[in-house]
């Protein structure tokens, strides 16, 4: 093979390596054991499922923290939702709902993590640190209707959160800890731990921290994420698969045209909600739209192309407490500007005037006839 023929073969893998997104879309699923209450013996097996959407969208979130403050914004309610709701059916006082988070929290693998993570990513990575598994802890309780606050230690850096329970906690062992915000008692919850069956129960604190519990940072979570564009999915049995399809009517448009987005849900469940994710150009991942499916469980949406360039569509269903969510492949369509459309006509035009002043000239010029060399007489 050539040298120029390799180059050429290396820079078009580059390319659908690399500058492409990914065409086929996964689904995250994770496991997790609980007890029905810290000293049970029932056991339950609760499946969540992540779509990739989901999980592309947190990825491309600002991660950035200028203050301490700032770590509200990792608590995501709206997405972990469905597993809240899940726990509900098995927990009814709010003491042995917190202890069943924590049982959740206790199951991911330690790992020393920077920078800071969303739950949904700390979830499909399977690791993390105090920070992300508080975030995760205080998303879950914050969707279950159930205060809490992230208390950050900063000498020891550390990070754990506090629980508003209705009552003192029952089932602490020792001691109960606590701290006063609001006028109200937030009761101490530990999230590191890899024991999740004997780990720590709301109201414990570690020895080394209950003399720094007294100068924790308080950080309330009124500036926590209050929507998402998916959520994830939950369900004590194996979540059935679900796949969704789309189509669009045009790859290649002009700019201020419209697009219609086709697709369809399997199986054909109606009232579903869609998310369109849209990605121009290289901008991060963003709601395009929402869509409800109809009967047939199709839908469709239509979209006004108003930015020039190179843009990325795909549809996304959370799933629900039976399927599990799933995602469109990724489709490709190139919007061209008017400027762009406005320069290739006046390059065509050049053109086929340049091709006609060639020839035109090349009619007008005289004819030059070679003098023919004499004939010797017959």
């Amino acid at each position: 093979m050539k040298k120029s023929e390799t180059l050429l073969a290396l820079a078009i893998l580059f390319m659908f390596l690399y500058l492409l997104p990914p065409c086929l879309s996964e689904n995250y699923i994770q496991f997790y054991q609980l007890l029905n209450h810290p000293n049970g013996s029932t056991y339950y097996g609760l499946n969540v499922g992540i779509p990739q959407s989901l999980y592309d969208y947190y990825t491309e979130k600002s991660h950035s923290v200028s203050s301490s403050n700032d770590f509200a914004k990792f608590v995501t309610p709206y997405a972990l939702k469905p597993i809240a709701d899940s726990l509900r059916q098995i927990y009814k006082d709010d003491e042995d709902f917190a202890n069943g988070v924590l049982m959740i929290v206790h199951q991911i693998p330690y790992e020393v993590t920077a920078p800071a993570r969303y739950p949904v990513e700390t979830m499909v990575k399977n690791k993390g640190d105090c920070d992300l598994f508080s975030f995760i802890a205080a998303s879950i309780i914050e969707a279950s209707g159930i205060d809490a606050i992230l208390l950050y230690y900063k000498d020891e850096e550390h990070m754990n959160i506090g629980v508003r329970l209705s009552h003192e906690p029952y089932d602490a062992r020792g001691q109960v800890y606590s701290v006063t915000y609001s006028g109200a008692e937030y009761y101490v919850a530990e999230c590191t731990g890899d024991d999740w069956e004997i780990g720590w129960r709301v109201g414990e604190c570690p020895e080394e921290l209950r003399q720094a519990l007294k100068n924790a940072q308080i950080i309330s979570l009124e500036n926590s994420e209050q929507w998402a564009p998916g959520q994830v999915s939950a369900s004590y049995a194996t979540l059935a698969s679900s796949s969704i399809s789309l189509t669009v009517s045009a790859t290649y448009l002009i700019q201020g045209n419209t697009v219609s987005l086709v697709g369809q849900l399997f199986p054909n469940l109606q009232n579903k909600t869609v998310i369109v994710y849209i990605k121009e150009n290289s901008s991060p991942w963003k709601v395009l739209g929402t869509v409800v499916t109809d009967s047939n469980g199709r839908f469709s949406y239509s979209w006004v192309a108003e930015t020039a360039g190179v843009c990325y569509v795909r549809a996304s269903w959370s799933g629900d407490d039976v399927y599990a969510g799933a995602d469109s492949p990724t489709l490709t369509i190139t919007v061209l500007s008017m400027f762009f459309i406005l320069l290739l006509v006046v390059a065509i035009i050049l053109i086929c005037v340049g091709v006609f002043v060639f020839v035109i000239s090349r009619k007008a010029q005289p004819q030059m006839f070679e003098p023919q060399p004499p004939q010797a007489p017959s």
